[in-house]
Parts: C-alpha cells; sequence; structure tokens
C-alpha cells in the first residue's frame, strides 16, 4: 500500500484571517510545520522541565557554575565552520519588527545586518506572525515598495546596499495557539522558523545570503543542540545543503553565560557568533536569583550600566569565548532613539558613542542600534577601530580570565534601588504593556526603544523588591519600604495621569487599565511567572 500522505498542521478555527495568508499558509507549508512539531516538540517540552530544575536548584543553593560534565569541549581544540561572506562584516546591525514600513526603513538603514525581529521586538498577534512572513518575502523578491496613508513612499535601495536578513523567531517557551497538529498548540519559535525557511529557504541559499537566525533566550547547550537538529532535519527536507543556515546566539540568559562554549559547540556546523543581549541578561539574573538574598538585589534599571563589573566580565567573556572559536562577537543594544530635541539628541549620541567605543576596544566585532539614526554613530565606532577589516577575531583575548564569581559579582554595585526607580518602572511597564496588547512590540518610551526585556526587567524587579522588603532610597516620607500596597498605589496614580494627559476615553478605549492589570498580576502575585508574555498572549488577537 502507498504511504500515508503525513497529516498537515491546522489554523486553530478562531485565528483571525490575515490578509494574503494562503500564500504563507500552504498545504506544503503545513505539512512541513506539522514535521517540525512531531519531531521535535516532545524535546522541547523536556528542556522547558530541565529548565525548572535548574532554577529549583539555584533557589536551593543560591550558586552557578561552569558545568564540570562539559570541560573537555571548554578545553578541546576545535572552530566553528568558516563564516559565509555575506556575515564577514557585521559592525552595525539594526533590530526590529518585521512590517513592511519597517522593514523597508531597516534594509535601506545602512546597517550590515537587520535583525527581523518575530521576538522581543514584535507583538505576537496572528497578523504580525503571517505578515511578517509576507513582508520579508516580498523584500527578498522587491516587491516591498509601499505608499503609507500619508502618502509617504518606501522603496528598497539596489541589492548591494541593502541590509543582510538575520530572522529572530520566538523562544522555545511560548507556544503559538493559531497553529495546532495533534491537537496542540506548535511551539512558536517552531512556527516562525518553518514559515519563514519553507519560503524563503532555497531563494537565500542561491543568493548565498542565508537563511541566517538570531536564537534566543536559550538556557543551555542541550537547547541549542535542539536547534541544531531542527536546522539539520530542516535542511535534509528541503534540499538545502547541510551548514548553509547560520545562526547567532544571544547570551541573555545566566545559565547560557556559563556555557558559552558548549552553545558555540553544539551549534558548530551552523554556528555564526554570539551576541551580548544586555536587558534580557538583566532580566534572567533578576529571575533566577530572586530569591537568593540581598546581594542579587539590583538596584533600578538604568543604573545598571555595561561598566559594571558583573557586566565587564559577561562582556569579556562573550568576546574570549567567541574569538577562541572562530565565531563573531557581536555587541549589546543602543536603545536611545532621536528626538527633536537638540540637546537631548547630544546627550544620547554620547552614550551611544561611548557605548559603541567601549565595544570595539574590547573586541566586539560588531553591535545593535534601534533606530537607523544611530547607524552612523555606531559604525564610526566601529571603524575607527576596524578600518577595513571586516571582524577583529585575530584579537583572542587571551588576558581574560573569568569565573563564577565574576559573573554573579551583583552585589558589587554601589547604585541601590530607589524611589524614582519604582515610578519607572511601573510606568515604563503599563506604557510598554498597552502598546503591545494592542499590536506593537518596539516602543518609543521616555526616548528609549523599549521592547519585551524592559516589561520583564520592570516587573521582575517589583517582584524582587517587594519580596526582599527593599527601602528605597530617595522615598517620601511614608513611601520608603516596597510592599503591594506601595505598588498599587504608584500604579493607580500612573494610571490617574494617564487619564489627565490622554483624557478619559482614551484610556478607557486603549487597554490602558487592561496593561495595568497585568503589569500587576505578574509583579505581585505571589507565585513569580516565568514569562509575563505567557499571561498577556492569552489576550492578544
Amino acid at each position: 500500500m502507498p504511504e500515508a500522505a503525513p497529516t498537515p498542521a491546522v489554523i486553530a478555527p478562531g485565528a483571525p484571517t490575515v490578509a494574503r495568508q494562503a500564500e504563507v499558509l500552504t498545504d506544503e507549508a503545513l505539512v512541513f510545520l506539522a514535521e517540525l512539531h512531531r519531531h521535535f516538540t516532545p524535546r522541547r517540552d523536556g528542556l522547558l522541565t530541565a529548565r525548572a530544575a535548574r532554577r529549583q536548584e539555584i533557589a536551593a543553593t543560591g550558586r552557578l557554575d561552569f558545568l564540570p560534565e562539559t570541560a573537555h569541549v571548554r578545553e578541546g581544540a576545535w572552530q566553528v565552520a568558516p563564516t559565509p561572506a555575506a556575515l564577514r562584516d557585521r559592525r552595525v546591525e539594526i533590530t526590529g519588527p518585521t512590517d513592511r514600513k519597517m522593514a523597508v526603513n531597516a534594509l535601506n538603514s545602512g546597517a550590515k545586518v537587520w535583525l527581523a525581529d518575530f521576538e522581543d521586538a514584535s507583538s505576537p498577534t496572528w497578523e504580525n506572525v503571517v505578515g511578517g512572513v509576507i513582508s520579508i518575502g516580498d523584500a527578498f523578491r522587491r516587491r516591498i515598495d509601499c505608499t503609507d496613508e500619508r502618502g509617504k513612499s518606501y522603496a528598497l535601495r539596489p541589492d548591494e546596499e541593502l541590509a543582510v536578513v538575520v530572522m529572530r523567531p520566538r523562544g522555545w517557551h511560548l507556544d503559538d495557539s493559531h497553529v495546532i497538529v495533534d491537537g496542540a498548540a506548535v511551539p512558536a519559535g517552531l512556527v516562525d522558523f518553518g514559515l519563514y525557511f519553507f519560503h524563503n529557504a532555497a531563494l537565500l541559499a542561491e543568493q548565498g545570503r542565508g537563511p541566517y537566525f538570531y536564537l534566543p533566550k536559550l538556557e543551555s547547550h542541550l537547547e541549542a543542540r535542539l536547534w541544531n537538529d531542527v536546522f539539520v532535519f530542516a535542511q535534509r527536507h528541503l534540499g538545502i545543503p547541510h551548514g548553509t543556515i547560520r545562526a547567532t546566539v544571544l547570551i541573555e540568559t545566566i545559565t547560557a553565560a556559563f556555557e558559552m562554549e558548549e552553545i558555540l559547540h553544539e551549534l558548530r556546523d551552523h554556528a555564526a557568533g554570539l551576541n551580548a543581549g544586555r536587558w534580557d541578561y538583566l532580566f534572567s539574573l533578576i529571575k533566577n536569583f530572586r530569591d537568593a538574598g540581598p546581594e542579587f538585589v539590583l538596584p533600578d534599571r538604568n543604573a545598571v550600566t555595561m561598566t559594571a563589573p558583573f557586566m565587564r566580565a559577561y562582556t569579556e567573556l562573550l568576546v574570549r569565548t567567541c574569538h577562541k572559536r572562530g565565531a563573531h562577537a557581536i555587541g549589546g543594544m543602543a536603545a536611545f532613539i532621536p528626538s527633536r530635541d537638540e540637546q537631548a539628541n547630544a546627550v544620547a549620541f554620547a552614550k551611544v558613542r561611548a557605548d559603541k567605543d567601549r565595544e570595539a576596544a574590547d573586541g566586539f566585532d560588531g553591535s545593535w542600534v534601534a533606530h537607523p539614526g544611530l547607524v552612523d554613530v555606531a559604525r564610526e565606532s566601529f571603524d575607527a577601530v576596524l578600518g577595513d577589516r571586516p571582524h577583529q577575531m585575530d584579537r583572542l583575548r587571551e588576558d581574560v580570565s573569568i569565573g563564577a564569581a565574576e559573573l554573579l559579582a551583583v552585589g558589587s554595585l554601589a547604585a541601590r534601588p530607589s524611589y524614582e526607580g519604582l515610578r519607572n518602572a511601573v510606568a515604563v511597564g503599563v506604557r510598554y504593556l498597552q502598546a503591545w496588547l494592542n499590536g506593537r512590540g518596539a516602543v518609543a518610551v521616555f526616548n528609549l526603544m523599549e521592547d519585551v526585556a524592559t516589561a520583564e526587567i520592570s516587573r521582575s524587579q517589583i517582584w524582587q523588591w517587594v519580596h526582599a522588603g527593599v527601602r528605597l532610597e530617595g522615598a517620601p516620607a511614608g513611601r520608603d519600604l516596597v510592599t503591594r500596597e506601595l505598588v498599587r498605589t504608584i500604579a493607580a496614580e500612573e494610571l490617574a495621569a494617564l487619564t489627565e494627559e490622554l483624557g478619559v476615553d482614551e484610556v478607557a478605549s486603549g487597554g490602558w487599565q487592561q496593561a495595568h492589570d497585568v503589569l500587576l498580576r505578574v509583579a505581585l502575585d505571589e507565585e513569580y511567572v516565568d514569562f509575563l508574555t505567557r499571561v498577556a498572549y492569552e489576550l492578544l488577537p
């Protein structure tokens, strides 16, 4: 008897209809998603269980260290596969969501790479997920030119002037409720990867420009191994040569910081580098050590700069690891955005320049910006160090020797939590969540480009400060002790201020109360939720 045709994934009956979705949700693509799900979701589930067990171990011991069982990997003589030509020069990378206007602006920005983001800079509505695949596919085929509602035109520059696309799927922790296989939701990362790869991999391989990926929120080398096996399977399934895929891993969890070499080793045929994902890294530190005592209580987010000793240790170890193994080391995000205030711009640009000068001097091969207006600033910092060279992998940073104590020296900071820091955490959290729940994942808040990591840090710090009984510097009388009641009072004051600023109707219709409620739920509930997006996702279309 002939072999039965594989059963495809199905789109959940309640999923919204997205324009041109038939181009993406083809029978063949849905079969591919189903195959990915059946092969890899059971392993994903097991790895999430292992995450929880490791967190319990950290809670019980207050410690984290390099893995003794993988010492042979750290001590071995191996290199990742040679860098493909399209990724040799990565001195400036721009990040952002995948709607049509943002795609054109990012590709035209002058950056070497565009991180086309389906993760933290994108609110994962079904329209954004499907529409993002359509937008990028149109860009690859030069049919993305468009005119917005104001009559402004967006058109791609010549191919040789466009940024190389590196796509970031959602993390292992999320499922996409719109895609169902055998009665279960498919992991969101497999949905994003699968649709993008299925429709674009052959074209990108032919052009020598991909497919390339950024992998977010990995917590262990075993999670990198799972992605590597996904890559091997996907390339074989579509007849793409082994090793065509290249992946850059964001080291944005404290556990991954202790497994950088192992992560590169697992992906060595497909590895392109590591990135210092600074904001999620802070979130991970708080999350994992939230109940480990006062030495792990971080001060206000804006007081934790990249010159903090434990952040220096993390970034210098990343450069050392990458260059030792022949991979790119990519620096962190410059979140400042240009404004109409020239004086504010001058201050912001000076901070960005200092940040990028430091990264280039430390040996990074490139770095991130969040706005096209910062591309030139970042490029100047790296041009000054690189000149005509595409990277500085020859700087092996053998002077760097980092141990667990240095990575975990959170208590070395002189700054302490402040009342203004608590107010800012509430204000930023509410503003960001309101935008995210309305379908926008990259949001300008107080002259910074914020994404999900912003809200994660905000609510995690509030949770930690409440449970640690933190006393705030600079607090009005009677408001120095962080309690649930104080947080609720500040949140109510913030909502009242927004009502005065925006009007009763806008606050009522714009989802501000819902954002307020979600923030307080994930910040004040007795049980800490690992990812606020798991809670907020239930409210998205």
